[in-house]
């Protein structure tokens, strides 16, 4: 734990990226709703918390750019970022053997449509 950063934060900066794009807006959600309501259409950057089921695998558009940590802020820590069609499952591998060899896992994602500074 850093006093005062929060995961959001430490996923930002463990992928050196701001949070949101000029003049987009930022949605906090969890992956069950997430699963139920899918990415919203006016969705600038959306972080997802809470996720046990890797609720990224249900979104249809594979072209969403997802940045992933796990461990945010510790010795741990561990990063994968991409086009979710490339990346998302190596994400939930990666993941399950994380949360198999600790015993438990924390972690946290950042989704947006392509563009910059990704492209």
């Amino acid at each position: 734990v850093i006093p005062g950063i929060t995961a959001v934060q430490a996923l930002a900066a463990s992928h050196k990226m701001a949070l949101n794009r000029i003049g987009d807006p930022v949605l906090i959600t969890t992956g069950r709703r997430l699963t139920e309501e899918g990415m919203p259409e006016n969705a600038g950057s959306t972080v997802v918390m809470l996720d046990g089921k890797c609720a990224f695998n249900t979104l249809a558009d594979e072209n969403l750019v997802i940045h992933w940590g796990a461990y945010l802020g510790t010795s741990d820590e561990i990063a994968i970022s991409g086009r979710l069609g490339d990346v998302g499952a190596e994400i939930e591998r990666v993941r399950e053997e994380a949360r198999q060899r600790k015993g438990w896992i924390m972690d946290t994602y950042l989704l947006r449509k392509p563009g910059e500074p990704e492209e």
